[in-house]
């Protein structure tokens, strides 16, 4: 395997603006050796660091030079003595495993507090160290950290051990993100170790930390120890692809070269355009190649790496895209902006890719040094988030008594919150490796002008739940970006959503929710909801329906008048496509039978019987203001919709001729009313009335195609 693909900080990827040189050279440490030298050598003495941690020290002051090292001494001391004895299954004194943690997270950049818990980590599950001791001689932080990294009890818990420890750590990671960091660590080292493991049980592990490990070092931003974890994974679950992949990279070790010359080129462009970069050939791990043999099958020289190019300042990002698309020739498609819109996991670069003269296409990833420090580490490149600012009092608790914490990302609070709804394991299991699994995030903006984070595919469906939690129950529809949509309408990152509510707190979700809801949240609400009422689980969703006819009373219209050749007497009636009122402009044709039917000037009937060669009818409103009209309204089925329209228009005295509600279609309804108004002027109030019923969005004139010459 490559260095990069061992080491979680390869030395072209650990650099930073301060960082001194001779730390990107500092070779892969033995801890199994340092574990036995610590065991078996003298011990240290005075304020000395115990010579096994003092590459921990190396590493750590060359991130915080001023960080003080006696509280990292004193954990190690009671870590190796509460150790002492134990071996792990490789044969290596126990210590060597924390020391690994420790180092890996050192290397990160931890701050110290992360670091003195990492030393302890495993000290409250496997030795006789309890939590009250820690807590005593370290504090509440590293007492906290500590636990939330401790396993449950498997005698308490039995086969629901492992899912119930990882509740307990995401519910501490809420509270504190370095608990995550600590546990990622714990499983890299851990899984370099795996070998001695047995096969059955090496897929098992490496099957969970694919599945849960993977995707919460992704979502926090941590690449340096994702990209190993999948390497490790890859090679236990599918030995002969990587076997295959491992062969392609040591066939291709002249593969350098290639992206060296570009290398080179892009240094003297940056160099003549007088920007201060620095380039670096950063070699694909092997997943990565193995990805890329995939999508894009023989490899050249440059796909078995990129160009990693490091300025000081945003604007210096910029200025070397201009540069390098100006002097080479640039892959479009390639071109991605992470700076002006970062990843949900903090993630900041520009990507692109150039081709050289003779044809290679080389990718290259353009950052700042802070960019690429928090590419690498993520969450433990921000340092201690309950750090106080300067001239502060400390860290302002959280409403909920809990602290705040500013690296806390969306998803991890979604998950917080439908963790608490799931006490069944195998559920909460289930449910957390569906939710990992979704990679992408979106945005989108509620009406209020708050912000809601949802997974990528995410419908309106789980915009309610997670705007309104158990009362998205009652959801009748929303709006997206102003326009009425579903709620199967799938969200597109900067949407804008209003989630329309039922004022009837007894209706709730049909089954056919749970085909758009995306996320866990949404989901289990929905599924409690259905089991508690199985009456509304159990009845199909489609179940046909007659239209509903109700009749009332049948007085006359508003009266008309047509101009016809020799004052004969006929019927003029309005027509039913567009029911004309005053002081509607109208046109009239004669019809079988000899009758005026009357139209709204604007409706499209009237350009049919024109087309029919049918001569239009003069008419005219008679001297009386009583008219009936039909309007139709659209709204989102609920409980009471009927009788609260009806309610609405009698209010507003007027009779109801007729009344159709269509079977509804996708959550939506459509209500029909022939209505006698004493007053036409009285019209407009009326419409406003019936669209303020709850449900209702929406109340027009109707507008049914009339059939000519009828």
């Amino acid at each position: 395997m490559s260095a990069e693909a061992t080491n979680p900080v390869s030395a072209a990827e650990a650099t930073g603006p301060d960082a001194p040189s001779r730390r990107r050279a500092r070779p892969r440490i033995d801890l199994r050796r340092l574990g036995r030298a610590a065991l078996l050598g003298p011990a240290a003495r005075g304020d000395r660091l115990p010579d096994a941690i003092g590459h921990v020290a190396e590493a750590h002051r060359a991130h915080h030079p001023d960080a003080d090292l006696a509280v990292l001494r004193r954990a190690y001391v009671l870590a190796e003595s509460s150790h002492r004895g134990q071996f792990r299954k490789s044969g290596e004194p126990y210590i060597t495993h924390p020391l690994a943690v420790t180092l890996i997270l050192a290397e990160l950049g931890a701050e110290t507090t992360t670091l003195t818990a990492a030393l302890l980590h495993d000290t409250v599950e496997d030795t006789e160290v309890t939590l009250d001791q820690v807590r005593e001689q370290f504090g509440d932080e590293v007492a906290y950290l500590v636990d939330g990294v401790t396993k449950v009890e498997k005698i308490d818990y039995g086969a629901a051990a492992e899912p119930e420890t990882f509740r307990k750590m995401l519910v501490a990671t809420g509270n504190d993100v370095r608990v995550m960091s600590i546990k990622l660590a714990d499983r890299l080292h851990n899984m370099r170790t795996l070998g001695v493991m047995r096969p059955e049980k090496q897929v098992r592990i490496a099957k969970v930390t694919r599945d849960v490990l993977i995707p919460l070092a992704e979502r926090l931003g941590v690449q340096a120890l994702k990209t190993e974890l999948e390497d490790l994974v890859f090679a236990i679950l599918h030995p002969e692809e990587y076997e295959r992949t491992r062969a392609l990279i040591a066939d291709n070790t002249g593969a350098g070269d290639a992206l060296a010359a570009i290398a080179e080129s892009v240094s003297t462009v940056l160099r003549d355009a007088d920007i201060a970069a620095e380039v670096l050939v950063r070699p694909r791990h092997f997943v990565s190649v193995h990805r890329v043999r995939l999508k894009r099958g023989d490899l050249r020289g440059s796909d078995f790496g990129r160009l990693l190019v490091l300025v000081a300042e945003d604007a210096d990002c910029y200025a070397v895209l201009g540069e390098l698309h100006t002097c080479f020739t640039p892959v479009i498609s390639e071109f991605k902006d992470f700076i002006a819109a970062p990843k949900f996991n903090l993630y900041q670069s520009l990507h692109t890719a150039v081709a050289a003269p003779d044809g290679a296409v080389a990718e290259v990833l353009i950052r700042t040094h802070q960019m690429h420090k928090v590419a690498e580490a993520g969450v433990v490149a921000l340092g201690n988030p309950y750090t106080p600012p300067a001239g502060g009092d400390g860290a302002e608790p959280a409403d909920d008594g809990e602290r705040a914490d500013p690296t806390r990302p969306g998803w991890l609070s979604r998950l917080l919150d439908w963790q608490q709804a799931t006490p069944d394991p195998d559920t909460f299991w289930t449910s957390l490796r569906a939710d990992l699994a979704e990679d992408q995030e979106i945005t989108v903006f509620r009406a209020d002008g708050g912000m809601l984070g949802l997974p990528a595919g995410a419908s309106c469906v789980d915009a309610a739940y997670a705007q309104h939690g158990a009362a998205a129950h009652s959801c009748l529809g929303a709006r997206v970006n102003g326009r009425l949509a579903t709620l199967s309408t799938v969200l597109n990152d900067g949407d804008t959503v209003q989630l329309l509510l039922a004022q009837d707190s007894t209706s709730g979700p049909s089954p056919g929710w749970l085909e758009h809801a995306r996320t866990p949240a949404a989901r289990i609400a929905i599924t409690a909801w259905l089991q508690a009422h199985p009456e509304a689980a159990g009845a199909p969703e489609a179940d046909p329906r007659p239209p509903v006819s109700v009749t009332a009373d049948r007085r006359s219209g508003a009266r008309l008048r047509a101009d016809l050749p020799g004052a004969q007497a006929t019927a003029v009636r309005p027509a039913g496509c567009c029911t004309p009122v005053p002081p509607d402009e109208i046109t009239g044709f004669q019809v079988r039978g000899g009758s005026v039917t009357v139209h709204r000037t604007g409706c499209a009937s009237v350009d049919t019987m024109r087309g029919l060669g049918r001569a239009p009818v003069t008419v005219h409103w008679g001297d009386t203001a009583e008219c009936r009209v039909t309007l139709v309204a659209e709204a989102f089925g609920r409980p009471r919709l009927l009788a609260d329209l009806t309610e609405a228009i009698a209010a507003a005295d007027v009779a109801v001729v007729s009344a159709t509600v269509e079977p509804p279609n996708e959550q939506r309804v459509r209500h029909t009313y022939t209505l006698q108004l004493p007053d036409a002027a009285g019209l407009p109030s009326l419409m406003r009335a019936m669209r303020d019923v709850a449900g209702v969005y929406d109340v027009s004139r109707a507008q049914h195609p009339a059939t000519p010459g009828v």
